[in-house]
């Protein structure tokens, strides 16, 4: 048997050894907890496809963060969900004074000041009557005149208080219209958190439910990316950093590491990775069943996320991590 000079395994034999040479590590402060807020009071209602999320008023929203809060997760992420009658053509309601995610944004600030990073969600879709993320117009989605909805929606947020605005609507020079209109209001140290690479991808299906937001007609292809696609993501990223993103964005993470690989080899912003709704509720699921280790998993996909090169981890799992030791 000839001599081994080098032997990989000397620096795996204990656990120790192993948690001193690791290349991808994780730690709370790098998790965002998404949140689904809704109008009312006293208002707590599971998500049924997503075990352990909930649809949430502005009152039990606040209580919700502030026990995340004291697991150690620093940063929540805001989708509005309204009610039915508030939604229109143009989904203005997204926008209008004292809208949903604006009241929940002054709660949160008020209750947590700069010692919570909230980021809010930019998308028309879960006010708009058909569902889509931009305006139609003669039965297109309409790129330009969607841009300054979008811009509005944003700049209620930033004016609330909102320390990270994250549009995802994916229409083209949606961050320069936004970055434009916060600029000219003063707020030049809101940063924005853009979905630069946002796929249309069947791992949306339980955010649908969460969000109530599923098109009334056609589907989003015409604006989300197509999942063979990998070099458009460079160019989608490079357009979002000449127009002034913060950070940008890769949704879905597990499917796309490629991607994220190829974002963080290229750009020297902060890179956050979406742990969407359906990779946590099929893990959740197989959980349920008794046919994996859920903790073994969850810590699998985001090594995976953290060595193809992300910074931010969005995830629903945050939480239950914390809750359970995980980290």
């Amino acid at each position: 048997m000839p001599e081994l000079i080098t032997r990989p395994r000397r620096l795996r034999t204990t656990a120790a050894l192993r948690d001193l040479v690791a290349e991808a590590r994780l730690d709370a402060r790098m998790l965002v907890q998404p949140h689904f807020v809704v109008p009312g009071d006293s208002v707590s209602h599971p998500i049924d496809a997503m075990p352990g999320i909930d649809h949430q008023s502005v009152d039990r929203l606040v209580e919700t963060v502030a026990a995340d809060y004291d697991l150690g997760i620093r940063a929540a992420l805001i989708f509005g969900v309204p009610d039915e009658s508030e939604k229109s053509p143009d989904g203005n309601a997204a926008s209008a004074e004292g809208n949903l995610v604006a009241t929940a944004v002054a709660a949160l600030k008020d209750r947590f000041g700069a010692e919570l990073t909230v980021m809010t969600d930019v998308c028309l879709c879960a006010y708009t009557d058909h569902g889509h993320c931009g305006l139609i117009k003669d039965g297109r989605i309409d790129n330009d005149s969607s841009l300054p909805h979008l811009a509005a929606m944003a700049l209620s947020h930033a004016r609330a208080g909102a320390d990270v605005v994250a549009p995802s609507d994916m229409m083209d020079g949606r961050i320069a219209a936004i970055r434009d209109v916060l600029d000219e209001d003063g707020l030049v140290e809101t940063a924005i958190m853009s979905y630069s690479v946002k796929y249309a991808s069947a791992y949306y299906g339980p955010f649908r439910e969460a969000a109530h937001s599923a098109p009334s007609t056609g589907d989003r292809r015409s604006y989300q990316m197509d999942a063979r696609n990998r070099r458009e993501a460079l160019l989608e990223a490079q357009l979002d950093v000449e127009e002034g993103a913060d950070i940008l964005m890769v949704k879905p993470a597990l499917a796309y590491l490629d991607v994220v690989s190829d974002l963080a080899e290229r750009f020297p912003l902060p890179l956050a990775v979406y742990n969407v709704s359906g990779e946590y509720s099929m893990v959740k699921a197989a959980a349920e069943k008794g046919w994996i280790d859920e903790r073994a998993i969850v810590l699998e996909n985001w090594h995976a996320f953290r060595r193809a090169g992300a910074d931010i981890l969005i995830t629903y799992h945050g939480r239950m991590a914390l809750r359970e030791g995980w980290l």
